[in-house]
């Protein structure tokens, strides 16, 4: 029950606080950090992928896989 009347204050001063504001302009400021957020978080990933695919780690790991594999396979058919 006092977490019911926790929220309820709080969505209260959280419209008290918008209406403030104006809900319009909030609404405006909430819709551009996201906008903002989305780009930054884009061309992070971007950034990131062009890092991992210009690296030879992924031709490293592959190699090393391959070839314990191979030995593996060499192994077994040995015995």
């Amino acid at each position: 029950m006092k977490l019911y009347l926790a929220v309820a204050v709080l969505l209260l001063a959280f419209v008290a606080y918008t209406d403030a504001q104006g809900v319009e302009e909030r609404f405006d400021e909430i819709r551009q950090q996201f906008a903002e957020m989305g780009q930054t978080f884009v061309e992070k990933a971007k950034s990131g992928f062009q890092q991992v695919q210009d690296s030879q780690i992924p031709e490293k790991v592959r190699n090393f896989f391959q070839e314990y594999y191979e030995k593996m396979v060499a192994k077994v058919q040995g015995q």
